[in-house]
């Protein structure tokens, strides 16, 4: 009897402790930029795997639609941190410089912007000089066109004209011959180009990276609401979500499964490749190593915000300053998350 009474008393504190520990943890809606993909296994890790929740944290990551849209409902409030291109989030800086609630970018995760110059073989298209007088295609919201004339400007590239469409039809046009070559992000328009069943082989990619456009790709955003009231929480995040992406790194095939639980329809086997496209190009890239995982170069910053005032043809120029936050970053040993660089 006093043992099934000791058990009783045991399971009730125990219910008790959850209950107290569920109610005090502090609720984070996050949203990703894009869909359920590959490169969303970074962060669902750290959730599949109880980090955040042993942080303190009750994270609930959506889906979104881009990056313009991830920025836009982060700053409404609608969530408190998200995923989106640090070009996107300088564009809002300047053109809402009376925006009451602008996102802050408080984490570098694409250390290299994925944006690219996608091309068939048989066009001839081989680099940036090959685009003179040729036509190009890509959503207008497409960050690699709204970034192209800092591609254009680095390699003397002239006289290009644009078709725009809807994002499913970029390859479909590319591979009909409708365009000659596609901006979009590397690892995402191989994967579709591939998909309407053109060989890796005959597809040339130009990436902005190798062709002297070092701009920065996407960073976590946090709210200046969270950061006021509750840094420590951007900081608990952080350091789950850090935790997580390494484990993913070293084994993006066991990662891929938290993209599963979510979206299970993917492809595994095509999701993979992408999420260790996406590791290689720009996340564990050689600037990244250089300058460390989820930080930033002050004067690169600069020169980024200095380049996308000028090609986004923003109201007020970007403040540098304003846009990025490192206060909350993790410690140095928590952000050794990358994995050996390949030989």
């Amino acid at each position: 009897m006093n043992k099934r009474f000791f058990l009783q008393t045991t399971a009730a504190l125990a219910a008790v402790a959850a209950f107290g520990s569920a109610h005090a943890q502090t609720a984070i809606k996050f949203q990703l930029d894009w869909r359920f993909e590959g490169p969303a296994a970074l962060f669902l890790q750290s959730a599949a795997k109880g980090y955040y929740k042993a942080a303190g944290l009750d994270v609930t990551i959506d889906s979104g639609n881009g990056s313009g849209g991830t920025v836009t409902r982060v700053a409404s409030g609608t969530y408190d941190m998200g995923f989106a291109d640090m070009a996107a989030l300088m564009e809002f800086h300047a053109n809402n410089p009376d925006a009451p609630n602008k996102p802050v970018a408080v984490m570098m995760v694409y250390n290299n912007t994925p944006a690219a110059v996608l091309a068939l073989k048989k066009t001839g298209i081989t680099k940036p000089s090959d685009l003179n007088g040729k036509k190009l295609g890509a959503p207008v919201f497409d960050a690699g066109r709204k970034a192209f004339p800092i591609f254009q400007k680095a390699n003397a590239v002239t006289n290009v004209a644009w078709t725009s469409m809807d994002p499913p039809l970029r390859e479909t046009m590319l591979v009909r011959g409708d365009i000659d070559a596609i901006t979009g992000f590397s690892f995402t328009s191989l994967l579709n180009l591939e998909a309407r069943g053109v060989k890796a082989e005959d597809v040339v990619i130009l990436p902005y990276a190798d062709y002297g456009v070092k701009l920065y790709g996407n960073v976590v955003i946090a709210s200046p609401k969270l950061i006021k009231e509750n840094p420590a929480a951007v900081k608990a995040f952080l350091a789950a979500f850090a935790k997580g992406a390494k484990e993913v790194m070293a084994n993006p095939a066991a990662g891929i499964e938290t993209v599963k639980a979510r979206d299970g329809i993917i492809n595994v086997a095509l999701e993979t490749r992408r999420l260790q496209l996406a590791v290689d190009s720009v996340v564990a890239s050689p600037d990244a190593r250089k300058e460390g995982f989820g930080q930033v170069n002050p004067g690169r910053m600069s020169l980024m915000a200095s380049q996308v005032s000028d090609a986004y043809g923003t109201k007020n120029r970007v403040d540098p300053k304003a846009v990025w936050d490192g206060s909350m970053l993790p410690t140095a040993a928590e952000l050794n998350v990358l994995p050996p660089a390949k030989k």
